[in-house]
């Protein structure tokens, strides 16, 4: 029995319609004769998707008892046994609560796969694992149940559900979503246009990219070297000249105008130097590339136009932009250019723009070399004339008689000009050609190979001895030539590394990327052992298969004793190896940089917290003493034999003993706290609670009447140690309370949404304005006047401690019409398996 396929409705939010859309499916698959049953799937009280629920095979659900509650999974063995061919699974990156058969759901489908079984499910785009920390950005909300991209991207089909957001808007102000008890701070919250639209775009870039993977791996199975236009991918030639930036922006104008378009710029070091660049250039040019949105890559090649093009066609581009030639008129008798060339080659699949700028016909810095010392068709050239050459000259001489001495002078031209053109081999095969027509034609006795006179045997041989050291100067000089570029080409490399120093780039994996894109590489790594007897680890790697002992890569450069660099690919000549021991030397240096960024993170933490001790003391010795000072003040009136106090002052003073040690309490607490939370002493016991458990007790620190409390019974149990909630909530409504107006009582709240419950505590005081809402959080802050004895600034950052270390969140919002919301949020009891595992992971580490 063969593997099962699996099909995905994604979608960017709840209530887009995933479910609606699989139930669809279902019901279409029945009608055409498939046997599809329901695994499971949760409707979530929609009326409309219940609706689609009838008609079709259900099977029933295994009832789990976790901790005093009922919980229901999807039965795994039942699915089994029945063994439908198609079955649907809601919700793929649920987590099962504790005694399933498996961790998590997309376990579960994979094995309902292995047996066979084809599969329909539902996942949204904040589920996926390597998306959890823009998910986080966008919404402010961390993903606790995630999926592996893996699993995804492995589907055999993946289908996008889509819906605008004001239209799903419109869906939950209806009701079709949440209840009505949700919609508002749904709606007011994650359901905000500016999360929902930015969800959207990450769910279409997401599908477009797997159909882009899917395009690439068929290209490559079915070898389609054929540029298909599935999108504008634009590919801009820099050459390090001025006109570069020119051409960047014109290639970003070209992309905006069609849907998804890319901009790829290249500049191709050729290893015989054609061009001269300029390394400051060519930075500026990367960073523009960059801020507009595209990537630059630099890479080797011996034919500027091949290359070029390869690249082109290996990247799937459909355009490519270049500057019209610097070169001047006279220039062009070397060849047509490269603008030209690549025109002429690039085919019908592959338009290319000429961009006009400045700079055109101005030169260029040096002249164009014509291939790897002299080229191949100047080699050819070579060889035509050096053996072409004698055989017409023979014959033009046969019908006219200009003597011995002109007849070698014009063989010898003929010989320096074989020489000229293609060097040392094309030369000594003219020499030794010309010199036997010249024997046989023109030295008595004629044609025969004997040479009667001696002193025609001395001018051949001196004709020989020219021809032969012209040849040598010749192919000397191009050797000297070939050497001096190639050493430029490695010098431009070598400025791009040490511009990346420069500038700043200490990302590892972007520097291996460039050394794979400059040698042609399938993968590089940069392995390294504790010992000569340790086991090889990866300290970053680039590529599939990247090698995991020096000894498995096809080139390994050695980086100290410890170190080295291994490549996959093919293996490089030995002039390569210097370059590359250059960037195996800054590989080694970005890698310690990261080690000494990390330790000098770790230092930072430490000075913030000398910061805080440091604060600790100053109110200690100033926000502590005032309460102290007036405890004494009154237990000394009251010790006092001098005055004979009333009922009334002895109750008052002891009111204001009471008062200062209340106040004492509270900032010794704080304190405390604050040094808990500094020193990663908390630890939650997070237990299932109702939060009218709790709340209610939070309020017995304020005035009665100065806090209302709207605590809805039908709120799920929430996932919480009660004791930090209860401070957490405690220092919220305090620091309201102080704020709020005398008559405008403070409102507490919560409410339910999706699998976390959110407290709201709403004052109407002054608020505080956008760029001063993170700043309040932090520890030692009084926001605007506030006089000292308002506390020492630590209730709100202990508030946020506390709701941090149960997994929650705690943030600032303006209140409708004027004062500060402080939204606390925890995880609901459906999300408790989660938790108490990211909870050991937090005490593990």
């Amino acid at each position: 029995m063969g593997r099962g396929k699996l099909r995905i409705y994604l979608g960017a939010a709840p209530g887009v319609g995933k479910t609606y859309a699989m139930l669809s499916e279902a019901h279409r698959r029945v009608e055409r004769g498939t046997d599809c049953v329901v695994a499971f799937v949760e409707h979530h009280h929609r009326p409309r998707t219940e609706v689609m629920l009838h008609g079709l095979e259900q099977i029933p659900r295994k009832h789990l008892d976790y901790r005093g509650s009922a919980f229901t999974e999807m039965d795994v063995d039942a699915v089994l046994l029945r063994a439908p061919a198609v079955a649907l699974v809601d919700e793929l990156a649920h987590t099962n609560v504790p005694g399933s058969r498996n961790a998590k759901r997309w376990q579960d489908v994979e094995e309902l796969l292995a047996a066979g079984i084809d599969v329909v499910s539902t996942v949204n785009i904040q589920h996926l694992e390597s998306l959890g920390d823009v998910v986080e950005s966008i919404t402010g909300v961390r993903q606790r149940e995630t999926v592996p991209d893996e699993v995804v991207r492995r589907a055999d089909q993946i289908e996008l559900v889509d819906m605008s957001p004001p239209a799903l808007r419109r869906r939950m102000a209806h009701g079709n979503i949440y209840k009505p008890d949700k919609v508002d701070a749904a709606l007011s919250n994650y359901f905000r246009p500016g999360n929902l639209t930015a969800l959207r775009e990450l769910a279409l870039l997401w599908v477009a990219d797997r159909v882009d993977e899917y395009l690439t791996e068929y290209r490559s199975e079915h070898r389609v070297s054929k540029i298909w236009g599935s999108r504008e991918r634009i590919v801009v030639g820099l050459t390090g000249g001025p006109e570069g930036r020119t051409l960047i922006r014109r290639a970003a104008r070209l992309a905006e105008k069609g849907a998804g378009g890319e901009v790829m710029a290249v500049y191709i070091a050729r290893s015989d130097g054609l061009t001269s660049a300029s390394p400051k250039e060519l930075a500026v040019q990367r960073t523009l590339v960059e801020d507009l949105g595209g990537t630059f890559h630099h890479v080797v090649g011996d034919d500027i136009p091949v290359a070029l093009l390869d690249f082109a066609r290996g990247v799937n581009a459909t355009q490519i932009v270049l500057g019209s030639s610097r070169r001047k008129t006279w220039q062009y008798v070397f060849g047509p250019g490269v603008g030209a060339t690549v025109a002429r080659e690039s085919g019908p699949d592959l338009d290319v723009h000429i961009v006009t700028h400045e700079e055109v016909a101005k030169g260029r810095g040096l002249p164009v070399a014509r291939g790897a010392r002299l080229g191949r068709s100047r080699i050819i050239w070579g060889w035509v004339v050096g053996v072409g050459g004698p055989v017409a000259l023979a014959l033009l001489l046969n019908t006219i008689d200009l003597g011995l001495a002109n007849d070698m002078l014009l063989f010898l031209t003929v010989t320096v000009a074989a020489a000229l053109l293609g060097g040392l081999f094309p030369a000594l095969a003219s020499a030794a050609f010309g010199s036997l027509l010249l024997n046989y034609f023109y030295t008595p006795p004629l044609h025969r190979l004997t040479i009667a006179d001696p002193k025609n045997i001395v001018a051949i041989a001196i004709f020989v001895g020219v021809a032969v050291s012209v040849a040598s100067v010749v192919d000397l000089a191009a050797r000297r030539t070939h050497q001096a570029a190639r050493l430029r080409a490695e010098s431009e490399i070598l400025s791009f590394l040490a511009g990346s120093v420069l500038r700043g780039e200490t990302s590892l994996e972007a520097l291996l990327e460039r050394v794979r894109e400059t040698f042609g590489m399938e993968s590089v790594a940069l392995l390294e052992r504790a010992g000569d007897v340790d086991p090889w680890t990866c300290a970053g790697s680039v590529g599939p298969r990247s090698p995991k002992r020096p000894e498995d890569a096809d080139v390994d450069m050695p980086v100290g004793d410890h170190m080295a660099l291994a490549l996959s690919g093919r293996v490089l000549p030995a002039s390569d190896r210097r370059v590359l021991a250059a960037f195996a030397a800054q590989a080694a240096v970005v890698l310690d940089r990261q080690r000494l960024q990390h330790e000098a993170d770790q230092a930072k933490e430490l000075a913030e917290g000398n910061r805080i001790r440091t604060a600790l003391l100053a109110a200690v010795s100033h926000d502590l003493r005032t309460p102290l000072a007036a405890i004494k003040a009154a237990v000394s009136s009251l010790r006092s034999d001098d005055v004979a106090w009333s009922e009334e002052d002895r109750a008052e003073l002891l009111e204001a003993i009471e008062e200062g040690a209340d106040r004492l309490d509270h900032l010794v607490g704080n304190l405390l706290d604050m040094s808990r939370l500094q020193t990663g002493t908390v630890t939650p016991l997070i237990r299932e609670i109702d939060l009218d458990e709790v709340v209610p007790m939070a309020l017995g620190g304020v005035p009665e009447g100065s806090a209302e409390l709207d605590i809805p019974e039908t709120l799920p149990m929430v996932a919480v140690d009660p004791g930090l909630l209860e401070r957490a909530v405690a220092n919220l409504v305090e620091n309201a309370v102080k704020y709020s107006p005398i008559d405008e009582p403070v409102l507490v709240s919560a409410s339910a949404m999706a699998n976390r419950v959110e407290v709201r505590v709403v004052d109407r005081g002054p608020g505080v304005p956008d760029e001063a809402k993170d700043r309040i959080f932090a520890p030692f802050q009084r926001y605007g006047d506030a006089p000292r004895g308002a506390g020492v600034g630590l209730g709100l950052a202990v508030a946020r401690g506390f709701a941090e270390a149960m997994g929650g969140t705690l943030n600032a919002e303006d209140t409708p019409g004027g004062g500060l919301t402080m939204v606390l949020t925890v995880r609901a009891v459906d999300s408790l398996p989660d938790l108490a595992t990211a909870t050991a992971e937090r005490q593990a580490s």
